[in-house]
């Protein structure tokens, strides 16, 4: 039964502990959950006292390295459960696509992009420099620690791409490749960066597949993608988490068996071209039900960004009267003519089921650690009373 430690606070030393348990040489890291979380504690009576067992219905490897609670952005955060190899494939596979060198950590080593630039940078010798101050002036601090004549890498949500773009695109440009993934990259700002000769890697994966595991569309080697019949994109490769702690019914449908391989179900629904590249188009349940007609939220929100001074804006879903569902827009600085004209896009692409009720405004986007908008904390905030 492996036995599982609280991960420490400090970067370096949960590098370390990430590297020790990779070797065998130490516990499983828990990161990011109540160590008191019943999932963990359930049957560990036998555990030391500092240490939590793992229960018995997890059905996990033996190399288990790392337990990683998810965001909970939909719902009660899981605990996934991440081997030894899977961890090294991911790692493994991201040299092999953009090279090694020193890591800039730009997203707290709470969640899966921040851990894997500390496995990264461990397996290959590299130094990792943590930012000392938040924002533009704590990255540039970082980027002027680097080594010198070492390549240098960083992983960024779009909004930190966004912010650093407009504030020190120069230090950005010092980087071999700065990796940006976690949601859509709006397209503007990916011109914006390549204007300022930034080299842009937009990644695609999750807590369960070790990270990013798709890169500007294109599967790391050993990954492969397909579209079922639903739509629905699924993942495998080493790379693929063991599972869900103490659940195993979520496990066996997050992760089925098709033939003889074990693939992961995103939730994503997307697209493959001839040539295997992957264009992922929306949640697969971020559907609302509008009038009788389906409407994906991504593809409204997707449009509702391309109205001057929208980029910002968040679509969610609130109950209706009329349509029995429906899609408000909450943003910090949208007004109503936006609206309306939010409204006019809209329903000229997708019907006026899908055309959004109202406009929410708020002193700024609330965002969960991982950089997500905090979607809970919108739909609370769509259901005040706002613009109509």
């Amino acid at each position: 039964m492996a036995v599982l430690t609280a991960a420490p606070d400090d970067p370096h030393q949960l590098q370390a502990a990430l590297l020790r348990a990779m070797d065998a040489a130490g516990p499983a890291v828990l990161v990011g959950a109540d160590p008191e979380d019943p999932r963990l504690t359930r049957g560990a009576s036998a555990a030391p006292p500092d240490d939590t067992a793992l229960p018995d219905d997890t059905a996990l490897r033996e190399d288990t390295a790392l337990v990683l609670a998810t965001s909970g952005s939909t719902g009660v955060p899981k605990l996934v459960a991440l081997g030894a190899s899977a961890l090294t494939a991911a790692a493994r596979a991201t040299s092999e696509r953009i090279g090694e060198g020193a890591w800039v950590l730009a997203l707290p080593p709470t969640r899966i992009a921040g851990i894997q630039m500390l496995v990264r940078a461990g397996l290959a010798g590299q130094a990792v420099i943590v930012p000392e101050a938040p924002g533009a002036a704590g990255f540039l601090a970082a980027t002027a620690a680097l080594p010198s004549g070492v390549r240098a890498y960083t992983s960024l949500v779009p909004a930190q791409l966004a912010a650093l773009v407009g504030e020190a695109p120069a230090a950005l440009a010092r980087y071999e490749a700065v990796l940006v993934g976690g949601q859509r990259t709006p397209p503007d700002l990916v011109a914006a960066a390549t204007a300022h000769g930034i080299r842009l890697v937009r990644t695609y994966g999750s807590t369960e597949t070790a990270g990013g595991c798709v890169y500007d569309g294109a599967p790391l080697d050993g990954v492969r993608a397909r579209i079922d019949e639903a739509g629905q994109v699924l993942l495998a490769g080493p790379m693929l988490a063991s599972g869900y702690i103490g659940d195993p019914d979520r496990t066996r449908a997050a992760f089925p068996v098709v033939g003889d391989e074990r693939w992961y179900r995103t939730g994503d629904l997307g697209e493959l071209s001839p040539e295997g590249i992957l264009r992922v188009t929306g949640r697969g349940d971020n559907v609302i039900v509008s009038g009788g007609v389906n409407v994906s939220l991504d593809r409204v929100e997707e449009l509702v960004r391309g109205v001057p001074s929208l980029a910002d804006a968040v679509v969610v879903a609130v109950d209706d009267a009329r349509w029995g569902q429906a899609s408000v827009i909450v943003t910090a600085t949208g007004s109503p003519a936006d609206l309306d004209a939010a409204r006019r896009t809209v329903g000229d692409v997708l019907g006026r089921e899908a055309r959004p009720r109202a406009l929410r405004e708020v002193e700024s986007i609330p965002l969960l650690s991982s950089g997500k908008p905090d979607r809970q904390a919108l739909r609370e905030a769509a259901a005040r009373p706002g613009r109509q």
